[in-house]
């Protein structure tokens, strides 16, 4: 939702014909070789493109970039800068062979492209004939796109705009990228263009890295903000909420609370790469939880225990979503497993957005079923299979059911984890294991009926009651979590309250457990306590919640205003 910016994804994979016949020896593999087949890929109506690789940081508006263009003149129809190393001058080694290029040739980081003359000049027979004809005597591209278009250059040098050098500010190796600088005003575009990226070898390279890791970790509402001024056409999305907003009254002290509801945040999905296949007996189950950086070390003990995919969405600042890029490339649990999907929701607003969150990692669950959790737990080793054969067993297919896994707690930072149910309840019985909140909140969970537990050896069900929040697997077409509960209190009860409403069958795993592992209390529940007007607002949103399920549900809905009435 930025205001007059449209985003387009084509799809590669269409392409790959267009440019497959290259062999091409560059790191950057196919997609180096992309750029060729612009003209054909992009709208017909678009007639001038502004091309970048994804490793270029502006140090400047790209709105004096697009301002060059008007300088072009008779059959230009390329801008570049060109190449600050002595590659194409072929005398960097013994025996060095580049591709054809007039001088030093030209970099393809940064293109101006006029892409409605490109065409009318048949660009891709150009650019295919060419290719075919040194592939005769290179064999292959050493730099992908690069070559080729430098070999159309030398036979037609009119094609291009030389833009200045500080549009490409060069940093791979041997480059002599200062002389396009002589202060930090002349600096435009800087390109991280070694295969070392950060790591490259340059006079000025901690200024340039420092300007990149302050960009990174600028936050981006700020970013948003500044674009007030930018023309934007009706988005339908934007009116909508604003016209949610403009019927919010300001002056009710809940107002904070339900602004909240509202909030669009800003959400980058799978910042981590992400690879999974889901088995083929539909009997998947991945894990869901939501956090933010506080419980960040939660992440390789939950990994350890728990072997299949998992969603988390993570309430991270820009800042912190770079700290937590630094810790997860940094451990070798994190970095062995593609099948995480780490989802970043931005931090905005002044509570804790949890059923925000929850939605998110659920939204983006590809397995059939799903697991319900939270990440101060950890699941018993082998839940994981034991889910997908309990998934059998119960027909969770073709039933609405939700299975409970039974919730435990321990007090010691420092535990030995037990390893089967028998372990566990000698656990209980010595007092270094108990029964979740059952100090605190014992209706949170008393409907599981631990004394049924100890003794069960096969699934037996339970009946809702007031306050009940399990831990539970569904499946993935569940309903969501209800959005206006944020921070502490009532997020995960109105979920089971919902299920129950849908009629969902509450079904206890009799060999199922999870362990509470301690930590100190997040600020949300300490707001919760030491803030009255808080615990107001939660009272006034729960009444309200369950209005809207008299109003969605009828009848079967009335219990709800009775139990609550009655505890």
């Amino acid at each position: 939702m930025v205001p007059a910016v449209r985003v387009d994804f084509y799809n590669a994979d269409e392409l790959k014909s267009e440019v497959s016949w290259i062999p091409n020896k560059h790191y950057s593999g196919i997609y180096g070789l992309m750029k060729l087949v612009l003209t054909k890929t992009l709208p017909a109506n678009l007639e001038r493109v502004i091309v970048l690789d994804t490793d270029i940081t502006f140090a400047t508006d790209i709105a004096e970039l697009w301002a060059v263009f008007h300088k072009f003149k008779g059959q230009q129809v390329l801008g570049l800068v060109e190449n600050q190393s002595d590659w194409y001058l072929g005398n960097l080694w013994k025996n060095h062979r580049p591709w054809p290029a007039l001088g030093r040739g030209y970099n393809t980081g940064v293109i101006l492209l006029l892409l409605d003359k490109l065409r009318k000049m048949k660009w891709e027979q150009m650019w295919r004939l060419t290719a075919e004809r040194e592939l005769m005597g290179m064999l292959s591209t050493s730099l992908a796109d690069q070559d080729i278009f430098n070999a159309v250059i030398k036979q037609n040098p009119f094609l291009v705009y030389q833009l200045p050098c500080f549009w490409n500010v060069q940093l791979s190796d041997h480059t002599r990228s200062e002389q396009c600088y002589r202060d930090v005003s002349d600096l435009k575009v800087i390109h991280w263009n070694s295969p070392k990226k950060l790591r490259v070898k340059n006079k000025h390279v901690e200024f340039f890295r420092n300007l990149y890791l302050t960009f990174l970790e600028y936050d981006g509402n700020l970013l948003r903000r500044e674009l007030f001024g930018c023309p934007s056409e009706a988005d339908v999305n934007s009116e909508n909420l604003q016209k949610q907003l403009s019927e919010l009254d300001e002056d009710d002290l809940c107002y904070e609370f339900r602004r909240e509801r509202f909030t669009v945040h800003r959400t980058h999905l799978y910042f981590l790469h992400y690879e999974y296949e889901p088995a083929s007996d539909n009997t998947d189950v991945t894990l869901v939880a939501q956090l933010s950086m506080d419980r960040l070390q939660m992440l390789e003990a939950i990994c350890k225990h728990w072997e299949g995919p998992i969603s988390l969405a993570l309430y991270l600042s820009d800042a912190e979503a770079q700290q937590f890029l630094r810790y997860a490339q940094g451990s070798e649990v994190l970095m062995s497993r593609h099948n995480v999907a780490y989802h970043i929701v931005y931090k905005e607003g002044q509570f804790y957005p949890v059923n925000l969150l929850r939605n998110v990692a659920m939204k983006h669950v590809g397995t059939p079923y799903m697991f319900l959790s939270d990440i101060d737990f950890l699941p018993m080793y082998g839940l994981y299979e034991y889910l997908r054969k309990s998934i059998i067993q119960l027909d969770l297919a073709s039933t609405k059911k939700a299975m409970i896994v039974p919730a435990f707690e321990t007090l010691r930072y420092r535990l030995s984890f037990p390893k089967s149910k028998a372990e566990l309840l000698s656990m209980l019985d010595m007092g270094t294991l108990f029964t979740f909140r059952y100090h605190v909140w014992t209706k949170g969970h008393a409907p599981t009926n631990f004394a049924k537990w100890r003794t069960a050896t096969t699934p037996y069900r339970v009946e809702w009651e007031a306050d009940f929040e399990p831990y539970v697997v569904v499946r993935r077409d569940c309903p969501e979590y209800d959005r206006r509960f944020v921070g502490f209190g009532w997020n995960k009860v109105a979920h089971i309250m919902e299920l129950d409403a849908q009629e969902y069958e509450f079904i206890v795993l009799p060999n199922a457990y999870m362990i509470h592992m301690p930590h100190a209390p997040s600020f949300d529940i300490t707001k919760f306590r030491s803030n009255k007007q808080y615990r107001i607002c939660l009272k006034t949103l729960k009444e309200e919640f369950q209005q809207d399920m008299s109003r969605r549900y009828g009848f079967a809905a009335l219990k709800y205003l009775t139990a609550e009435n009655n505890s």
